[in-house]
């Protein structure tokens, strides 16, 4: 039986306080900030551009029209104004949007664990069930996660979804043209449902898992296989529809018909990547006696094979917008291109170059350091996924990496951290009853 310890707990706390101290400082440093701030702000960003070079020549030059010239210049100005209160509102969005994809990132970790669990029961996989307490633990993560996700969406409100907002919707055709589908009330009764289902799954899954601890037939095992079977249907569909809502709707004037499967490969690998480090973690504090390294080397395999399929999404959608060149699906990539390179292009290089030179061996595979680096570097790739997911359509080309990114992710990686080692010390990490475990036990590869 596994015990919270207290310096975990202690650990776990203290990012959670720090997180929300430091988001809190963020938020409030943001909201400060006036048009004059940004003004002055862009004014030294020219400056610095410019080099401060002497304009001595064009000052002196002769106008023959000072009215054309004079209207010019109060042209001009106004566009300045717009463009200062367009980044003023960008950085006002930016604590919010930070909260929001560090908060979405944690919750797709619990779900994308959560569907490769309901994978394992339904196809009967006989090398698994020493790690299905581990998932469990992880999955309880799930619905405070996404209750959490929900509620920020409607706390941010427009800060995040335009379509939030009356004023943008009077004036914009096109999102009147989505708004029976992109309104307050439905994005509600949607959320209700996709968290219901993944919450009803996760509660009997768990109670028939330890029911058959304690029952001398296998009817709890051939119950969860036949809910496992159907929550797959659920989540398949709740899954793409949430991505829909949750993250693709904070640009509504965008769409991909590919963007469900991209979003939940993302979600897939991250989810696998947390069980193969959660389960090292135990492994090297004495728990875990029955896993061997061919279960490393299998979950390895998962990182490896689902971050191969993440890139086949990825180009597949890069590569037929980026061809097809329509205006309204190709500015996508072009803000990215144009703001977001180096997250853009890094979060491709973590998520497809790294694992794909570091985990194609085979050997590499079963060592636990090696797996616990390579799957930081994942983890951290795919916050940078849902970071490029979310950031461009929000804050724009106002974007950094600091204290409101760093400290949301602190919040909930510590929130993560207290409720999935909380939940794993409710019950024992063996399901002694599973009808497989002598086979998982056994398993060598």
């Amino acid at each position: 039986m596994y015990t919270f310890s207290n310096r975990l707990k202690i650990f776990s706390i203290a990012l959670i306080v720090l997180g929300a101290i430091g988001w809190g400082s963020s938020y409030m440093s943001s909201h400060n900030t006036t048009i004059e701030d940004v003004k002055e702000m862009l004014a030294a960003d020219a400056a610095s551009h410019h080099g401060g070079g002497d304009h001595s020549a064009a000052a002196t030059e002769s106008h023959s029209d000072d009215s054309e010239h004079g209207a010019q210049a109060s042209e001009e100005a106004s566009h300045d104004d717009e463009h200062a209160e367009h980044i003023m509102h960008q950085i006002h969005n930016r604590p919010y949007s930070a909260l929001y994809v560090a908060a979405f990132f944690f919750m797709m970790i619990a779900l994308g664990t959560l569907a490769f669990y309901a994978v394992q029961y339904a196809s009967q996989a006989g090398w698994s069930p020493v790690l299905f307490r581990v998932m469990e633990g992880i999955t309880y993560y799930l619905i405070p996660g996404a209750i959490i996700v929900v509620a920020i969406a409607f706390f941010a409100g427009d800060h995040l979804f335009i379509w939030m907002d009356p004023e943008v919707v009077a004036e914009d055709k096109l999102i009147q043209g989505k708004s029976s589908f992109l309104n307050k009330t439905g994005f509600l009764i949607r959320a209700i449902i996709f968290i219901g289902g993944w919450g009803l799954y996760r509660f009997f899954s768990r109670k028939f898992s330890l029911a058959q601890d304690k029952a001398e037939g296998v009817s709890n095992f051939k119950k969860n296989f036949r809910i496992s079977a159907a929550f797959l249907v659920f989540y398949l569909i709740s899954s793409s529809m949430m991505s829909w809502d949750w993250v693709m709707s904070v640009d509504p004037h965008w769409f991909s018909t590919l963007f469900g499967w991209y979003v939940f490969a993302s979600m897939f690998v991250s989810g696998i990547t947390m069980i193969a480090m959660i389960t090292i973690y135990l492994k090297s504090k004495g728990y875990l006696d029955f896993v061997n390294d061919s279960h490393i080397h299998d979950l390895a395999k998962f990182m490896f094979g689902i971050s191969i399929f993440w890139t086949y999404l990825w180009f597949s959608q890069f590569m037929l917008i980026w061809y097809a060149n329509i205006p309204e699906e190709v500015t996508y990539f072009v803000t990215r291109f144009e703001y977001y390179k180096l997250p853009f292009f890094g979060m491709v290089v973590m998520n497809f170059v790294f694992p794909f030179l570091v985990l194609m061996n085979s050997d590499y595979k079963r060592i636990p350091w090696f797996v616990v680096m390579a799957g930081i570097v994942i983890l951290i790739g795919h916050y940078l996924d849902v970071f490029n997911m979310i950031m461009p359509a929000t804050v724009g080309e106002s974007w950094f990496i600091g204290l409101p990114e760093i400290s949301a992710v602190m919040l909930f990686g510590g929130l993560f951290l207290f409720t999935v080692f909380y939940a794993l010390s409710k019950a024992p990490l063996k399901a002694e009853g599973n009808p497989m475990i002598k086979e998982s036990e056994y398993f060598h590869y």
